[in-house]
């Protein structure tokens, strides 16, 4: 599995979008991902970003980002104004996660979530040996210094899916530099979900 600046989602999502789409990029950090869209896909792009600094690296870059909160942003945008909105590692940190979605969805016609997850055996196991918020390589903050206001694994993701009818047009399981495929709840370090529209969506076994 190779890795787009550094981040093994970043590749998948890269593949994930069709060339010439229009992408929305919610937290999109330094603009890393939309200026290689940009190059790689021929995606015309834009970002919603925090922090300011971010925000000046991203313009540097030459992405169309501006300052805001993504929560509120999303009230800003018509209907289906995205072929893609992109979510990467951020779900958890968010306040209210099922309005970001159901935002996201509304204006994009698809949307592209990718989540670590906290159903990960070395999470389970740092919890069951300390009794302690867990700390991990994959999450390796103290309880009260943590981004991470949402703690939900692959399988809850799935759940709620098919509580909101979405369809999940694509799954992807990350683990280290390789795609895993048995028990993802319980194996995989981040999930990349394809999501669009109300559906049924399918159910499978997820560890």
């Amino acid at each position: 599995m190779r890795e787009i600046y550094g981040r093994r989602d970043f590749a998948i999502i890269g593949e994930l979008v069709e060339p010439k789409s229009t992408v929305l990029d919610l937290g999109c950090g330094d603009g890393a991902l939309l200026t290689w869209l940009k190059e790689h896909r021929e995606a015309e792009g834009r970002g919603v970003e925090l922090t300011a600094a971010r925000v000046q690296k991203a313009i540097a870059r030459g992405a169309s980002v501006f300052q805001g909160d993504l929560e509120s942003a999303l009230d800003d945008y018509p209907d289906q104004a995205f072929d893609y909105v992109i979510l990467s590692q951020t779900l958890q940190e968010t306040r209210y996660p099922l309005r970001v979605l159901k935002g996201m969805l509304r204006v994009g016609r698809r949307g592209i979530v990718a989540f670590p997850n906290f159903g990960h055996y070395t999470v389970r196991w740092s919890m069951l040996r300390s009794g302690s918020a867990p700390k991990t390589a994959l999450f390796p903050y103290e309880w009260w210094d943590s981004p991470n206001i949402h703690f939900f694994t692959v399988l809850d993701f799935e759940e709620l899916a098919r509580r909101e009818r979405w369809k999940l047009e694509r799954r992807i399981f990350l683990a280290g530099q390789r795609q895993v495929r048995l028990l993802p709840n319980l194996t995989a370090e981040i999930g990349v979900f394809l999501v669009s529209g109300c559906d049924g969506g399918p159910r499978s076994g997820t560890g």
